[in-house]
C-alpha cells in the first residue's frame, strides 16, 4: 500500500509540475543599461469646470466650515502634495473653448452657463488667481488651455500678459489691484482643446492656420521664463487611430517641420479614454471578471496608439523635439445611477488602479516621445484621485497608484526583459504581468510589477545585473475583488501594504498577489 501511495504521489507531482512551473516568472534587469528620462509630467492631473471637480472638490469658499486656505480645501491640498503633482491642466477640456478669463477675475464675477456639462450655471468664483493659488499650495505647475474655439488671439494674448508680464502695463496693474503684483509662471500652454470636435469642429488645415497665429502672439512675458524654464506650447493632436486622426497628426507635424522663427510648438496632445463602446456603458461598480478583463484589453490599446502617432511624428521630427502629451486619458464608464449624467460621476475600483498602472508603464516605455500626460480627472470626475462629499473626502485606488509611482518621476528608464505569460478569460487573452524599472537621481533601482490575473498569485524571480543588491523593500496594492472600492465608511479597502521581498544570490524574489500593483526598491 505504501509503495502504491508513493507511486501515486510521483504521478501527481509529474502531472502538476508544469502547472507549478507556470506559476513562476523570471524577469531580468541590467541596471547598467539605461534609457530615456521618465518625465515627471506624465503624472499630471486635469481639473475641468465639470460637475464637482472644481466647486466642492477644490473650491469651497472662504466662508465654508470645511477647513480651507483662501477658499481652497486643506484636505485636498494635503493629499495632492503627497503625490507630488507636477502640473494641473485647467480650465478644460471642452469648457476651455467657451471660457472667457475676464469673467472670473476681480471682485465682481459674471455668472455664465456651462452648456457642455449638465447645463448648470458657472459662478466663475474660481478663476485665474484662485487656480494659481491652488497650484502653488500643492506645489504644481500651471498647464493653461486657451480658448481657440470661441475666443480670439487677442483675448488669449492679453490673458498671458495679465498672468506673466512684469512691466507696469495696464493689465499688470490690474493684476496687482486684484491681489498679485508679481508675475505668475505658466509652464505649459494648450493651444485649444479637441479642435476637431467640441473645440470648433475644425479641419486640420484650418486648425494649423489658427495654431500658427496663437503660437505667434500668445507670449509668456515672465522674466524667469525667457531663457530656461520657457513655456511649452502644446498643439491639439489626435483622438484615435483611424485615418481622421492620422491625417491630423500628419498635417500638424508637417507644418511643424516647415515652421519659421515666428512660431513654434513644443508638444502635440493626444486624447484616449478607456471606454470600450460609445456612449460609455461599462459600469464602475458591481462588475465581474468579464468586464474587468475586457476593460484591461481596451486600455492596452494605448501602446499601439502611441506607436502609430509616434511613427508619424518621427517622419517630421526625428530628433523628437516635439513631445507627445497624452493630456486626457483614463477609464470612462456609465454615470452612477442617480447622478447628473453631465457630471461624469463614477466610482474608482481596484480595476482602475491596475488600469492606471498599465498606462503609466506604457508612457514610461515611450519616454523618449511621451513627456507629458494628464489623467482625467483629478477630483470627483471620471477616474479621479479623490472623491469628496461636503466635508468628507476619500482617496481612490488610482490615487494610491500615483503615490506608489512617485519614485519614477524624472527617474531614468531601465529596460526589463521578461516573458509575461498569459491570463485568459473567455475570449480575452492578456499578458499575465507587466513591469517597468528605473533608477532615481540617487542611483536607487525601482521596479514595478502588475499582476493582471485576478485569480492566481505569481512568484517572481528577478535577475539583477549591473548592481550588487543587498536588500529590497516594497508595497503592494490589491483588494478582495476586482470591483473593490474605497468609500467614506470604508476608506482603506484598497490601499498599499508592505510586501515581503528578499535578495538571494543576486536575484530578487517576491510573490505577487492576484490583481495587484507592486513597487519595490532595491538597496545596494
Amino acid at each position: 500500500m505504501r509503495s502504491l501511495l508513493v507511486g501515486f504521489t510521483l504521478i501527481v507531482m509529474a502531472i502538476t509540475a508544469p502547472m507549478m512551473a507556470a506559476q513562476k516568472l523570471e524577469l531580468s534587469i541590467d541596471a547598467s543599461k539605461t534609457g530615456a528620462k521618465i518625465d515627471r509630467n506624465i503624472f499630471g492631473q486635469f481639473a475641468e469646470h465639470l460637475g464637482h471637480g472644481i466647486y466642492e472638490g477644490i473650491w469651497v469658499g472662504t466662508d465654508s466650515k470645511i477647513p480651507n486656505t483662501r477658499g481652497i480645501r486643506n484636505d485636498v491640498v494635503g493629499a495632492l502634495k503627497a503625490i507630488k503633482v507636477p502640473n494641473v491642466r485647467w480650465p478644460g477640456g471642452c469648457f476651455a473653448d467657451e471660457y472667457h478669463w475676464r469673467k472670473s477675475i476681480g471682485p465682481q464675477r459674471s455668472v455664465t452657463l456651462n452648456p457642455n456639462w449638465g447645463g448648470v450655471t458657472e459662478a466663475n468664483t474660481f478663476g485665474t488667481h484662485e487656480f494659481m493659488d491652488f497650484i502653488d499650495q500643492i506645489g504644481a505647475e500651471a498647464y493653461v488651455s486657451v480658448n481657440v474655439g470661441s475666443g480670439t488671439p487677442q483675448e488669449a494674448a492679453e490673458w498671458l500678459e495679465y498672468m506673466t508680464a512684469a512691466a507696469p502695463t495696464t493689465l499688470v496693474n490690474e493684476r496687482a489691484a486684484n491681489g498679485h503684483p508679481a508675475p505668475y509662471k505658466v509652464a505649459l500652454l494648450g493651444i485649444g482643446n479637441e479642435s476637431w470636435d467640441c473645440g470648433g469642429n475644425m479641419t486640420p488645415d484650418y486648425y494649423v492656420s489658427q495654431m500658427k497665429i496663437y503660437s505667434r502672439f500668445v507670449r509668456n512675458f515672465n522674466p524667469a521664463q525667457q531663457d530656461k524654464q520657457q513655456m511649452l506650447k502644446i498643439a491639439v493632436g489626435p483622438g484615435g487611430d483611424g485615418p481622421r486622426w492620422t491625417d491630423w497628426t500628419e498635417i500638424v507635424m508637417k507644418a511643424y517641420q516647415q515652421h519659421t522663427w515666428s512660431w513654434d510648438i513644443s508638444g502635440l496632445s493626444m486624447h484616449n479614454y478607456t471606454v470600450g463602446h460609445w456612449p460609455p456603458s461599462y459600469t464602475s461598480v458591481e462588475f465581474g471578471e468579464t468586464e474587468y478583463s475586457q476593460i484591461l484589453k481596451f486600455t492596452l490599446e494605448m501602446d499601439g496608439l502611441i506607436s502609430k502617432h509616434s511613427a508619424i511624428m518621427d517622419k517630421y521630427d526625428p530628433d523628437k523635439k516635439v513631445a507627445l502629451f497624452v493630456d486626457e486619458w483614463g477609464g470612462w464608464y456609465a454615470p452612477l445611477p442617480g447622478s447628473n449624467a453631465g457630471f461624469l460621476v463614477q466610482q474608482n475600483s481596484l480595476r482602475d488602479a491596475i488600469l492606471a498602472a498599465l498606462n503609466l508603464n506604457i508612457f514610461a516605455r515611450h519616454a523618449d516621445r511621451v513627456r507629458g500626460a494628464n489623467i482625467a480627472q483629478m477630483i470627483n470626475v471620471l477616474q479621479a484621485m479623490i472623491i469628496t462629499d461636503k466635508e468628507k473626502m476619500v482617496l481612490t485606488p488610482t490615487y494610491y497608484v500615483f503615490k506608489m509611482y512617485v519614485p519614477f518621476q524624472d527617474a531614468t528608464f531601465v529596460p526589463v526583459t521578461f516573458d509575461a505569460g498569459w491570463y485568459t478569460h473567455g475570449d480575452v487573452a492578456l499578458p499575465r504581468v507587466d513591469a517597468i524599472a528605473a533608477k532615481d537621481a540617487n542611483g536607487k533601482l525601482w521596479l514595478e510589477i502588475t499582476n493582471l490575473d485576478p485569480n492566481e498569485p505569481v512568484e517572481i524571480e528577478v535577475g539583477l545585473g549591473g548592481i550588487t543588491a543587498k536588500s529590497a523593500t516594497g508595497e503592494t496594492l490589491t483588494a478582495p475583488r476586482v470591483d473593490s472600492v474605497n468609500t467614506f465608511d470604508a476608506a482603506n479597502t484598497v490601499m498599499p501594504r508592505p510586501i515581503s521581498a528578499k535578495v538571494q544570490g543576486g536575484k530578487l524574489i517576491l510573490k505577487l498577489e492576484p490583481k495587484s500593483v507592486t513597487v519595490v526598491s532595491v538597496e545596494q
